[in-house]
Protein backbone atom coordinates (compact mmCIF):
# COMPACT_ATOMS: atom_id res chain seq x y z
CA UNK A 1 0.00 0.00 0.00
CA UNK A 2 1.69 3.24 -0.99
CA UNK A 3 1.61 6.03 1.87
CA UNK A 4 1.77 9.58 1.51
CA UNK A 5 3.50 11.98 4.24
CA UNK A 6 2.96 15.47 4.04
CA UNK A 7 4.58 18.27 6.02
CA UNK A 8 7.10 20.74 4.84
CA UNK A 9 9.47 19.10 3.54
CA UNK A 10 13.07 19.90 3.02
CA UNK A 11 15.70 18.40 0.55
CA UNK A 12 18.80 19.15 -0.69
CA UNK A 13 19.68 19.33 -4.42
CA UNK A 14 23.47 20.43 -3.80
CA UNK A 15 25.67 21.21 -1.51
CA UNK A 16 25.34 24.12 0.44
CA UNK A 17 28.81 24.28 1.35
CA UNK A 18 29.47 25.04 -2.38
CA UNK A 19 26.41 26.45 -4.09
CA UNK A 20 25.20 27.83 -0.73
CA UNK A 21 21.96 27.95 0.66
CA UNK A 22 19.89 27.98 -2.24
CA UNK A 23 21.42 24.30 -2.77
CA UNK A 24 18.50 23.19 -0.03
CA UNK A 25 14.43 24.08 -0.84
CA UNK A 26 11.81 23.39 2.03
CA UNK A 27 8.57 22.30 0.05
CA UNK A 28 6.07 24.48 2.54
CA UNK A 29 2.75 22.17 1.16
CA UNK A 30 5.38 19.28 0.83
CA UNK A 31 3.72 15.33 0.44
CA UNK A 32 6.12 12.44 -0.04
CA UNK A 33 4.89 9.28 -1.32
CA UNK A 34 6.58 6.10 -0.23
CA UNK A 35 6.37 2.49 -1.53
CA UNK A 36 7.76 -0.89 -0.30
CA UNK A 37 10.14 1.05 2.07
CA UNK A 38 11.36 3.68 -1.14
CA UNK A 39 10.59 6.90 -2.20
CA UNK A 40 9.02 6.66 -5.30
CA UNK A 41 7.64 10.60 -5.86
CA UNK A 42 8.14 13.42 -4.04
CA UNK A 43 6.28 16.74 -4.78
CA UNK A 44 3.19 19.01 -3.52
CA UNK A 45 0.78 17.30 -1.54
CA UNK A 46 -2.02 19.01 -3.85
CA UNK A 47 -0.29 17.23 -6.54
CA UNK A 48 0.34 13.89 -4.87
CA UNK A 49 -2.63 13.70 -3.57
CA UNK A 50 -4.59 13.88 -6.69
CA UNK A 51 -1.95 11.48 -8.74
CA UNK A 52 -2.66 9.03 -5.82
CA UNK A 53 -6.03 9.13 -4.25
CA UNK A 54 -5.97 5.44 -2.56
CA UNK A 55 -2.74 6.21 -0.83
CA UNK A 56 -2.92 6.18 3.07
CA UNK A 57 -2.44 9.51 4.19
CA UNK A 58 -0.25 10.90 7.17
CA UNK A 59 -0.44 14.81 7.59
CA UNK A 60 2.40 16.51 10.08
CA UNK A 61 0.89 19.76 9.01
CA UNK A 62 3.77 22.39 9.37
CA UNK A 63 6.01 19.77 11.13
CA UNK A 64 9.77 19.97 9.46
CA UNK A 65 10.13 16.49 7.38
CA UNK A 66 13.81 15.43 6.76
CA UNK A 67 15.71 12.59 5.57
CA UNK A 68 16.63 10.70 9.33
CA UNK A 69 20.00 11.67 11.06
CA UNK A 70 23.04 10.18 10.32
CA UNK A 71 25.78 9.47 12.59
CA UNK A 72 29.25 8.86 11.27
CA UNK A 73 31.04 7.85 14.31
CA UNK A 74 29.78 6.02 17.42
CA UNK A 75 30.89 4.18 20.52
CA UNK A 76 27.14 2.21 21.23
CA UNK A 77 29.24 0.22 24.06
CA UNK A 78 29.81 3.74 25.75
CA UNK A 79 26.47 4.45 26.05
CA UNK A 80 25.78 3.84 29.72
CA UNK A 81 29.09 5.94 30.22
CA UNK A 82 27.86 8.94 28.74
CA UNK A 83 29.41 12.28 30.25
CA UNK A 84 30.92 10.89 32.83
CA UNK A 85 33.25 13.31 34.40
CA UNK A 86 36.64 14.95 33.42
CA UNK A 87 39.32 13.31 31.62
CA UNK A 88 41.87 13.51 29.13
CA UNK A 89 41.49 11.27 26.53
CA UNK A 90 43.62 8.69 27.12
CA UNK A 91 42.77 8.87 31.33
CA UNK A 92 38.95 8.69 30.14
CA UNK A 93 39.59 5.85 28.07
CA UNK A 94 41.44 3.54 31.30
CA UNK A 95 39.14 4.93 33.80
CA UNK A 96 35.94 4.97 31.87
CA UNK A 97 35.24 2.96 28.48
CA UNK A 98 38.27 0.15 29.21
CA UNK A 99 36.42 -1.41 32.24
CA UNK A 100 32.97 -0.39 30.66
CA UNK A 101 34.22 -2.42 27.54
CA UNK A 102 34.78 -5.40 29.23
CA UNK A 103 31.60 -6.21 30.58
CA UNK A 104 30.56 -6.67 26.95
CA UNK A 105 32.44 -10.18 27.17
CA UNK A 106 28.60 -11.08 28.15
CA UNK A 107 26.32 -11.65 25.08
CA UNK A 108 23.17 -10.43 27.30
CA UNK A 109 24.84 -7.43 28.29
CA UNK A 110 25.63 -5.98 24.70
CA UNK A 111 22.16 -6.98 23.41
CA UNK A 112 20.51 -4.99 26.73
CA UNK A 113 23.45 -1.85 25.62
CA UNK A 114 22.71 -2.41 21.91
CA UNK A 115 18.52 -2.28 22.69
CA UNK A 116 18.88 1.09 24.73
CA UNK A 117 21.19 2.79 22.34
CA UNK A 118 18.60 1.89 19.38
CA UNK A 119 15.88 3.09 21.44
CA UNK A 120 17.77 6.48 22.50
CA UNK A 121 19.30 7.40 18.99
CA UNK A 122 15.47 6.79 17.09
CA UNK A 123 14.11 8.98 19.74
CA UNK A 124 16.73 11.83 18.82
CA UNK A 125 15.56 11.44 15.07
CA UNK A 126 18.86 9.26 13.87
CA UNK A 127 17.87 6.18 11.57
CA UNK A 128 21.49 5.64 10.75
CA UNK A 129 24.60 4.74 13.17
CA UNK A 130 28.14 3.85 12.07
CA UNK A 131 29.34 2.26 15.62
CA UNK A 132 32.41 1.37 16.92
CA UNK A 133 32.13 -2.36 19.13
CA UNK A 134 33.70 -3.96 21.20
CA UNK A 135 36.89 -6.69 21.09
CA UNK A 136 33.81 -9.44 21.83
CA UNK A 137 32.25 -10.92 18.38
CA UNK A 138 29.04 -11.22 20.52
CA UNK A 139 29.42 -6.91 20.59
CA UNK A 140 29.41 -6.51 16.75
CA UNK A 141 26.24 -9.44 16.87
CA UNK A 142 24.42 -7.50 19.40
CA UNK A 143 24.55 -4.64 17.31
CA UNK A 144 23.78 -6.04 14.08
CA UNK A 145 20.90 -8.33 15.44
CA UNK A 146 19.10 -4.69 16.86
CA UNK A 147 19.29 -3.28 13.57
CA UNK A 148 17.88 -5.89 11.71
CA UNK A 149 15.40 -6.51 13.80
CA UNK A 150 13.72 -2.53 13.74
CA UNK A 151 14.90 -2.88 10.02
CA UNK A 152 17.81 -0.01 10.62
CA UNK A 153 20.49 0.67 8.06
CA UNK A 154 23.29 0.30 10.28
CA UNK A 155 27.64 -0.24 10.50
CA UNK A 156 29.69 -1.60 13.12
CA UNK A 157 33.24 -3.61 13.65
CA UNK A 158 34.77 -5.22 16.29
CA UNK A 159 37.60 -2.84 17.61
CA UNK A 160 40.81 -4.69 17.41
CA UNK A 161 43.60 -3.51 20.13
CA UNK A 162 46.55 -5.64 20.79
CA UNK A 163 48.27 -3.43 23.54
CA UNK A 164 47.92 -0.79 25.66
CA UNK A 165 44.58 -2.19 26.85
CA UNK A 166 43.44 -3.91 30.04
CA UNK A 167 44.38 -7.83 29.20
CA UNK A 168 40.45 -8.59 29.26
CA UNK A 169 40.19 -6.19 25.90
CA UNK A 170 43.02 -7.17 24.06
CA UNK A 171 42.86 -9.79 20.46
CA UNK A 172 46.04 -10.72 18.54
CA UNK A 173 46.96 -10.10 15.10
CA UNK A 174 45.42 -13.46 14.01
CA UNK A 175 42.31 -13.03 15.92
CA UNK A 176 41.97 -9.56 15.03
CA UNK A 177 41.83 -10.53 11.38
CA UNK A 178 39.96 -13.82 12.02
CA UNK A 179 37.54 -12.81 13.89
CA UNK A 180 36.98 -9.76 11.96
CA UNK A 181 36.61 -11.74 8.53
CA UNK A 182 33.97 -14.36 10.26
CA UNK A 183 31.94 -11.22 11.16
CA UNK A 184 32.32 -9.53 7.69
CA UNK A 185 30.63 -13.09 5.83
CA UNK A 186 29.03 -13.34 8.40
CA UNK A 187 27.26 -9.30 8.18
CA UNK A 188 28.09 -7.40 5.59
CA UNK A 189 24.82 -6.75 2.93
CA UNK A 190 22.58 -8.59 5.02
CA UNK A 191 19.84 -6.26 4.64
CA UNK A 192 20.35 -3.25 5.57
CA UNK A 193 23.73 -4.10 7.47
CA UNK A 194 27.51 -2.81 6.56
CA UNK A 195 30.35 -4.34 8.35
CA UNK A 196 33.73 -1.68 9.12
CA UNK A 197 36.94 -3.15 9.46
CA UNK A 198 38.05 -1.58 12.88
CA UNK A 199 41.19 -0.84 14.69
CA UNK A 200 40.45 1.52 17.14
CA UNK A 201 43.96 3.61 16.52
CA UNK A 202 47.56 3.03 16.06
CA UNK A 203 48.51 3.38 19.80
CA UNK A 204 46.29 0.18 20.57
CA UNK A 205 47.16 -1.60 17.54
CA UNK A 206 50.99 -3.32 17.19
CA UNK A 207 52.23 -2.92 13.42
CA UNK A 208 51.85 -6.82 13.10
CA UNK A 209 47.97 -6.22 13.52
CA UNK A 210 47.35 -2.99 11.58
CA UNK A 211 49.38 -5.01 8.79
CA UNK A 212 46.53 -7.71 9.53
CA UNK A 213 43.95 -5.50 9.16
CA UNK A 214 45.28 -3.65 6.15
CA UNK A 215 45.33 -7.14 4.11
CA UNK A 216 41.99 -7.91 5.11
CA UNK A 217 40.63 -4.39 3.99
CA UNK A 218 42.57 -4.57 1.14
CA UNK A 219 40.77 -7.93 0.56
CA UNK A 220 36.96 -7.11 1.00
CA UNK A 221 37.17 -3.44 -0.68
CA UNK A 222 33.22 -2.87 -0.02
CA UNK A 223 33.76 -2.47 3.46
CA UNK A 224 34.75 0.77 5.35
CA UNK A 225 37.43 1.08 7.61
CA UNK A 226 36.91 3.54 10.41
CA UNK A 227 39.81 4.26 13.20
CA UNK A 228 40.82 7.65 14.95
CA UNK A 229 42.97 10.40 14.04
CA UNK A 230 44.65 13.36 15.66
CA UNK A 231 42.42 13.82 18.90
CA UNK A 232 44.60 15.50 21.05
CA UNK A 233 48.59 16.88 20.96
CA UNK A 234 49.36 13.91 23.77
CA UNK A 235 47.62 11.34 21.66
CA UNK A 236 49.55 12.68 18.33
CA UNK A 237 53.07 12.33 20.71
CA UNK A 238 52.45 8.94 21.77
CA UNK A 239 52.09 7.61 18.44
CA UNK A 240 55.26 9.02 17.38
CA UNK A 241 57.11 6.94 20.12
CA UNK A 242 55.50 3.83 18.67
CA UNK A 243 55.81 4.67 15.64
CA UNK A 244 59.08 5.85 15.05
CA UNK A 245 59.30 5.54 10.74
CA UNK A 246 55.72 7.28 10.46
CA UNK A 247 56.18 10.54 8.85
CA UNK A 248 53.15 11.41 11.10
CA UNK A 249 49.68 10.21 12.57
CA UNK A 250 48.05 9.18 9.30
CA UNK A 251 51.12 7.68 8.15
CA UNK A 252 50.92 4.99 10.89
CA UNK A 253 47.65 3.79 9.02
CA UNK A 254 49.20 4.33 5.62
CA UNK A 255 52.40 2.15 6.17
CA UNK A 256 49.92 -0.56 6.64
CA UNK A 257 47.50 -0.13 4.03
CA UNK A 258 44.91 1.46 6.14
CA UNK A 259 44.87 4.71 4.08
CA UNK A 260 41.93 4.64 0.94
CA UNK A 261 39.08 5.94 -0.01
CA UNK A 262 36.63 4.31 2.43
CA UNK A 263 38.66 5.16 5.39
CA UNK A 264 36.59 7.18 8.25
CA UNK A 265 39.09 9.27 10.17
CA UNK A 266 37.51 10.46 13.35
CA UNK A 267 38.13 13.33 14.89
CA UNK A 268 40.57 14.68 12.48
CA UNK A 269 41.67 18.47 14.68
CA UNK A 270 45.53 18.96 14.65
CA UNK A 271 46.33 17.67 11.10
CA UNK A 272 49.44 18.15 9.85
CA UNK A 273 49.50 19.79 6.01
CA UNK A 274 51.02 16.51 4.52
CA UNK A 275 48.09 14.75 6.03
CA UNK A 276 45.39 17.08 5.11
CA UNK A 277 46.98 16.63 1.41
CA UNK A 278 46.88 12.91 1.68
CA UNK A 279 43.62 12.64 2.78
CA UNK A 280 42.52 14.22 0.21
CA UNK A 281 44.13 12.71 -2.74
CA UNK A 282 42.78 9.02 -1.53
CA UNK A 283 39.04 10.65 -1.35
CA UNK A 284 38.82 9.46 2.47
CA UNK A 285 36.68 11.13 5.02
CA UNK A 286 37.15 12.33 8.55
CA UNK A 287 34.09 12.92 11.12
CA UNK A 288 33.46 15.81 13.01
CA UNK A 289 32.69 15.07 16.88
CA UNK A 290 32.08 18.48 18.21
CA UNK A 291 30.03 17.59 21.52
CA UNK A 292 32.98 15.09 22.35
CA UNK A 293 35.94 17.36 21.39
CA UNK A 294 34.31 19.99 23.67
CA UNK A 295 34.31 17.82 26.56
CA UNK A 296 37.38 16.28 26.22
CA UNK A 297 38.89 19.14 25.53
CA UNK A 298 40.40 18.31 22.35
CA UNK A 299 40.79 21.63 20.11
CA UNK A 300 38.58 23.13 17.42
CA UNK A 301 38.22 21.18 14.30
CA UNK A 302 38.74 23.08 11.36
CA UNK A 303 35.32 22.63 9.25
CA UNK A 304 35.63 25.27 6.81
CA UNK A 305 39.09 24.99 5.45
CA UNK A 306 38.87 21.15 4.99
CA UNK A 307 35.82 21.86 3.16
CA UNK A 308 37.67 24.36 0.84
CA UNK A 309 40.19 21.30 0.23
CA UNK A 310 37.02 19.29 -1.03
CA UNK A 311 37.45 16.42 1.72
CA UNK A 312 34.47 14.64 2.54
CA UNK A 313 32.99 15.45 6.09
CA UNK A 314 30.58 13.68 8.20
CA UNK A 315 28.93 14.51 11.94
CA UNK A 316 28.96 12.22 14.61
CA UNK A 317 28.09 12.17 18.35
CA UNK A 318 30.97 10.20 19.54
CA UNK A 319 28.52 9.05 22.44
CA UNK A 320 29.76 8.73 24.75
CA UNK A 321 33.15 10.74 24.72
CA UNK A 322 30.26 13.35 22.83
CA UNK A 323 28.14 14.30 25.66
CA UNK A 324 24.77 14.12 23.66
CA UNK A 325 22.71 11.58 21.95
CA UNK A 326 20.98 13.96 19.87
CA UNK A 327 22.47 15.17 16.34
CA UNK A 328 20.32 18.54 17.02
CA UNK A 329 22.68 19.37 19.55
CA UNK A 330 25.41 18.13 17.66
CA UNK A 331 24.77 20.47 15.11
CA UNK A 332 24.17 23.09 17.72
CA UNK A 333 28.16 22.15 18.91
CA UNK A 334 29.86 22.24 15.07
CA UNK A 335 28.06 26.02 14.92
CA UNK A 336 29.65 26.91 17.89
CA UNK A 337 33.09 25.45 17.48
CA UNK A 338 33.34 27.39 13.90
CA UNK A 339 32.58 30.53 15.86
CA UNK A 340 35.42 30.06 18.01
CA UNK A 341 37.48 29.69 14.76
CA UNK A 342 35.88 33.00 13.71
CA UNK A 343 33.41 30.88 11.14
CA UNK A 344 30.08 31.03 11.03
CA UNK A 345 27.77 27.38 9.47
CA UNK A 346 24.63 28.57 8.07
CA UNK A 347 21.23 26.25 9.15
CA UNK A 348 21.62 24.68 5.88
CA UNK A 349 25.45 23.69 6.10
CA UNK A 350 24.53 22.16 9.77
CA UNK A 351 21.29 20.16 8.24
CA UNK A 352 23.55 18.64 4.96
CA UNK A 353 26.35 17.22 7.95
CA UNK A 354 23.83 15.46 9.22
CA UNK A 355 22.17 13.97 7.04
CA UNK A 356 23.63 13.93 3.07
CA UNK A 357 27.30 15.14 4.78
CA UNK A 358 27.52 11.85 7.11
CA UNK A 359 25.82 9.93 4.58
CA UNK A 360 28.35 10.80 1.90
CA UNK A 361 31.26 10.45 3.93
CA UNK A 362 29.85 6.76 4.70
CA UNK A 363 29.33 6.66 0.77
CA UNK A 364 25.82 6.09 1.37
CA UNK A 365 24.51 9.55 0.32
CA UNK A 366 22.87 7.91 -3.17
CA UNK A 367 20.95 5.62 -0.38
CA UNK A 368 20.07 8.01 2.54
CA UNK A 369 20.74 11.10 3.73
CA UNK A 370 17.87 12.94 1.72
CA UNK A 371 14.40 12.97 0.22
CA UNK A 372 14.32 12.37 -3.48
CA UNK A 373 13.07 9.39 -5.87
CA UNK A 374 14.81 6.11 -5.65
CA UNK A 375 16.25 6.87 -1.73
CA UNK A 376 15.40 4.61 1.13
CA UNK A 377 12.30 6.04 2.91
CA UNK A 378 14.21 6.89 6.30
CA UNK A 379 12.36 9.88 8.20
CA UNK A 380 12.36 12.33 10.55
CA UNK A 381 9.61 14.67 11.72
CA UNK A 382 10.52 17.28 13.77
CA UNK A 383 8.10 19.90 15.62
CA UNK A 384 9.81 23.69 15.26
CA UNK A 385 7.95 24.70 18.16
CA UNK A 386 8.83 22.04 20.82
CA UNK A 387 9.12 24.33 23.87
CA UNK A 388 8.10 27.85 24.17
CA UNK A 389 11.24 29.74 24.06
CA UNK A 390 11.71 27.30 20.69
CA UNK A 391 7.67 28.30 19.27
CA UNK A 392 8.64 32.19 20.31
CA UNK A 393 11.50 32.55 18.32
CA UNK A 394 10.27 30.30 15.48
CA UNK A 395 7.34 32.54 14.96
CA UNK A 396 9.67 35.32 14.42
CA UNK A 397 10.88 33.94 11.22
CA UNK A 398 11.09 35.43 7.92
CA UNK A 399 12.59 32.44 6.36
CA UNK A 400 12.38 28.54 6.81
CA UNK A 401 16.03 28.89 7.97
CA UNK A 402 15.49 31.15 10.69
CA UNK A 403 12.35 28.90 11.62
CA UNK A 404 14.98 25.92 11.95
CA UNK A 405 17.19 27.76 13.46
CA UNK A 406 16.20 27.92 17.39
CA UNK A 407 15.77 24.30 17.28
CA UNK A 408 19.32 23.56 16.14
CA UNK A 409 20.34 25.85 18.98
CA UNK A 410 18.07 24.72 21.36
CA UNK A 411 15.95 21.35 20.41
CA UNK A 412 16.22 18.19 22.49
CA UNK A 413 14.26 14.63 21.84
CA UNK A 414 11.47 16.59 22.15
CA UNK A 415 11.32 18.02 18.96
CA UNK A 416 11.43 14.87 17.53
CA UNK A 417 7.78 14.31 16.75
CA UNK A 418 8.05 11.19 14.92
CA UNK A 419 10.16 8.95 12.55
CA UNK A 420 10.16 6.64 9.74
CA UNK A 421 12.54 3.89 9.10
CA UNK A 422 12.57 1.30 5.82
CA UNK A 423 9.12 2.88 5.10
CA UNK A 424 7.67 2.53 8.08
CA UNK A 425 6.76 4.82 11.57
CA UNK A 426 8.70 3.37 14.60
Amino acid sequence: MAELVLGRVLSFQGDPFVEGYEAATCEDSGAILIENGMISDVGTAEALRKAHPQATVTDYGKALISAGFVDAHVHYPQTAIIASWGKRLIDWLNTYTFPEEMRFADPDYAAKIASHYFDTALANGTTTACSFATIHPASVDAFFTEAQKRGLRALTGKTCMDRNAPVGLLDTPKTAHDDSKALLEKWHGVDRLSYVITPRFSPTSSPEQLDALGALWAENQSCLMQTHLSEQPDEIDWVKTLYPSAADYLDSYEQHGLLGMGGLYGHAIHLEPREKDRLTEVGAAVVHCPTSNTFIGSGLFDMVGLMARGLRIGLATDTGGGSSFSMLRTMAAAYEVAQLRGESLHPSQLWWLATQGSAKSLHLHKKIGNIAKGMEADLVVVDLASTAPIALASARAETIWEAIFPTIMMGDDRAIKAVWVNGKPV
